[in-house]
């Protein structure tokens, strides 16, 4: 099967694009060259990842799960827990679907 080629990714030419989004969103946002991470930080809850588009990821898990206050594990939903590990994640779609990157 050839793999479409997807609408968008996760490449460098969005890091720009997703640390534009995080700062119109209210996050500070800087790079750390001594962990080689990017950060965010907002109302004193702040995240950190090897990318800017996975920081924009964790910042969408805050966003998704709007916690009122820290706890441990606060990211953590009864929902995610029952479902699929990694290695339970199907190798291909469940369903067909033509990207709309495709030439018609």
């Amino acid at each position: 099967m050839v793999q479409p080629i997807p609408t968008l990714s996760d490449y460098t030419n969005v890091t720009s694009e997703a640390i534009h989004t995080l700062q119109q969103k209210g996050y500070q946002v800087w790079f750390s060259e001594a962990a080689k991470l990017y950060y965010a930080e907002r109302g004193g809850w702040d995240f950190a990842a090897d990318s800017a588009t996975a920081l924009l990821g964790v910042v969408a898990i805050y966003e998704h799960q709007a916690p009122k206050e820290y706890k441990e594990y606060w990211w953590r939903s009864a929902d995610a827990q029952a479902g699929l590990s990694f290695d339970q994640l199907p190798r291909a779609p469940s369903r067909p679907y033509r990207s709309l990157t495709s030439k018609k």
